[in-house]
């Protein structure tokens, strides 16, 4: 495991022995090996003792003088170096023609504006540090007093204020002897009373389970840090409550590094984990033991996992398919010593990212912070990743992927869980497929969360009348799942998972019967990658009421060439999927447009239908459904 060296004034043995009493008594006191961890008790008077050693320094936050020395030297001599300094430029040269961003909430948020701001304040900063223009360092100052200047951050959703903390920390750190002493003066003032004072204040994301948590006290401790040396006992305070409430957030990597909240909000919450961890291992020489928490190391091999060789995400919960280069995982490449994580989407993502053009909509506002971390892998890497994967969490998602190499790998991903978890959806049984790199099956993601608040409709309760499962994107009618009588999926209810088999028979077996309490007395939706290289999904239900209906369902983009007969053919580019019902010869293959909203709230989804079928329950009230999905038709 390879931790930041840090600068000459940190090296300092009392601090590092302090540091491993405390770690050693807190590990033992929680027990790192538990499945859950409310918080370390982390006396805050032996904490005080361990940082009064602490002497003030910048640049400070993710790296020191030499780190952008040797940082220069790749952006000169390597591929990847080259592509990013390239597209660091082209994005400040863009920036520098627009002006600097101003408070304009959009509805209960000004997160867009925090974000912009420090995409920007990176980018600039970054693009200064690296070349030495003049003029990036103008126009970053321009945009670090602008924001300085607003009335506040938003303080009623943190996230925008520990946003914009994180963004104005890392400019006044990053340009801290090139900015004009006014210029300083200013700027630490709005650190100090609209970030690290506000968050003493409004305190209700403090103890946040989710990503709130995460990104929060990531964004409070960069402010603490970069202003350290002027404000030394509310800086402490901060980091101080910032290590011992991650545990909570950081919980939900347990135990295998699966997220509840999906691989969009993965990202969100992982990239900022990282940005909290590497702060605390460059400034104490210690994480006070957080990334031995459990799941935590595995959930590195999480995003490869839930990417598809299509390049996209089984984006369960709320987020999209699409995936980008992601600064997490080149930490977590460097500090695990991990490269074979980037070889099959990373590095693409990557080169992808420095090849685009600039956009007034922004870019990765963490991109140029990860650069500190860039890495040129081997080419000869083999990746470590397994093919068949459980989460063993009560949000059940498993993969099953034939190949890594092979270009035609069918790669396919499970859904169990509850549609009350963390931006749940009523998902449960729902799956994603994958063929020949082609997605085939997909998840619409997301509904647009401006687009429902601004309605005037509750998009956060997970109550069974909830207006949030009016809304088609979210609830089981627009999932690959099963709807019985036109019923919606029990919120409260979890499907758990009864079996998981990797090689040599890959199997998901997901009881799903919680979710459908009153509809059924038992379900049971299997899935098996045959010898063969089929898919078979099998559902196994009881206790239906005689006469009711069961309808199965996938949601395609391909173009489904069979109507009205047991077998469907899809079609997408020269490919073909052949989905055949096998357990009635009386079943026949519907197509449902999904492409236009069922409501006024809902978005389209652009060239999307539903491949279904519908069957009715006998007397006996048991069913089993029975579909082969055959690749290349």
């Amino acid at each position: 495991m390879q931790h930041p060296k840090p600068t000459a004034p940190h090296r300092n043995r009392h601090l590092r022995q302090l540091a491993c009493v405390m770690l050693l008594a807190n590990a033992a006191h929680h027990g790192f090996a538990a499945t859950k961890i409310e918080a370390l008790t982390l006396p805050l008077a032996a904490f005080t003792e361990l940082v009064a050693k602490l002497e003030p320094a910048h640049p400070t936050l993710f790296g020191q003088a030499a780190d952008f020395e040797r940082l220069q030297q790749e952006m000169r001599e390597t591929e990847l170096g080259k592509a990013a300094l390239a597209k660091l430029t082209s994005d400040s040269d863009y920036i520098l023609k627009q002006k600097p961003l101003e408070r304009v909430m959009q509805g209960r948020r000004l997160l867009g504006v925090s974000r912009g701001v420090l995409y920007r304040v990176t980018t600039l900063a970054m693009s200064y540090r690296l070349t030495g223009k003049p003029e990036y360092l103008k126009r970053c100052e321009a945009e670090l007093l602008c924001a300085s200047a607003f009335s506040d951050w938003n303080p009623s959703h943190f996230l925008d204020v520990a946003e914009m903390t994180l963004a104005i920390a890392v400019g006044y750190d990053w340009l801290y002897h090139d900015l004009t002493t006014e210029s300083r003066a200013l700027i630490y003032r709005a650190i100090l009373e609209k970030g690290l004072q506000t968050s003493l204040k409004t305190t209700g994301w403090v103890r946040a389970s989710n990503n709130w948590g995460q990104v929060c006290h990531a964004g409070m401790m960069a402010g603490a840090l970069a202003t350290f040396g002027q404000n030394r006992e509310i800086s402490t305070e901060i980091i101080h409550r910032a290590i011992q409430n991650l545990p909570r957030s950081m919980h939900a990597f347990a135990p295998q590094g699966a997220y509840p909240e999906g691989p969009g909000y993965w990202t969100y919450g992982t990239d900022f984990n990282i940005l909290a961890l590497d702060l605390l291992f460059r400034h104490l020489n210690t994480d006070f033991g957080l990334s031995t928490l459990p799941g935590f190391e595995a959930t590195m091999d999480y995003m490869n996992i839930v990417t598809g060789p299509s390049g996209q995400t089984f984006n369960y919960a709320d987020g999209g398919s699409g995936r980008g280069t992601d600064p997490a995982l080149w930490w977590f490449a460097k500090h695990y010593t991990r490269p074979d994580i980037l070889k099959y989407f990373e590095i693409d993502a990557f080169k992808k990212y420095c090849a685009a053009a600039p956009s007034k909509n922004g870019g990765n506002r963490l991109f140029a912070i990860g650069l500190l971390w860039l890495q040129t892998p081997p080419a000869d890497l083999k990746i470590k990743t397994p093919l068949h994967w459980s989460s063993e969490s009560k949000d059940v998602i498993t993969v099953h992927r034939t190949s890594w190499d092979d270009q035609k790998a069918l790669f396919v991903g499970f859904k169990g869980g509850s549609p009350s978890a963390p931006h749940g959806h009523m998902d449960a049984g729902s799956f994603v497929l994958d063929y020949a790199g082609i997605r085939w099956a997909w998840d619409l993601g997301a509904e647009g969360y401006h687009n429902i608040e601004s309605r005037g409709m509750n998009l956060w309760s997970n109550k069974q009348d909830s207006e949030r499962w009016t809304i088609f994107r979210l609830n089981n009618f627009s999932h690959n799942t099963l709807v019985i009588d036109n019923q919606l999926q029990l919120a409260t209810g979890c499907a758990t998972l009864k079996s998981f088999k990797a090689e040599p028979a890959p199997e998901t077996v997901i009881d799903l019967t919680p979710v459908y309490k009153g509809q059924a007395s038992s379900i049971f939706r299997a899935g098996r990658v045959l010898p063969s290289g089929e898919l078979q999904i099998t559902d196994t239900l009881e206790g239906l009421k005689p006469g009711a209906s069961v309808r199965w369902a996938m949601m395609t983009k391909a173009k489904a060439t069979a109507n009205d007969t047991p077998v469907m053919t899809l079609t997408e580019r020269d490919k073909a999927l052949k989905l055949a019902i096998r357990h009635s010869a009386a079943a026949r293959w519907q197509i449902i447009d999904a492409e236009k909203p069922r409501h006024a709230w809902d978005s389209p989804n652009k060239g999307c239908r539903l491949i279904c079928f519908e069957t009715i329950a006998p007397e006996s009230g048991r069913l089993t459904l029975d579909v082969l999905i055959t690749p290349g038709g």
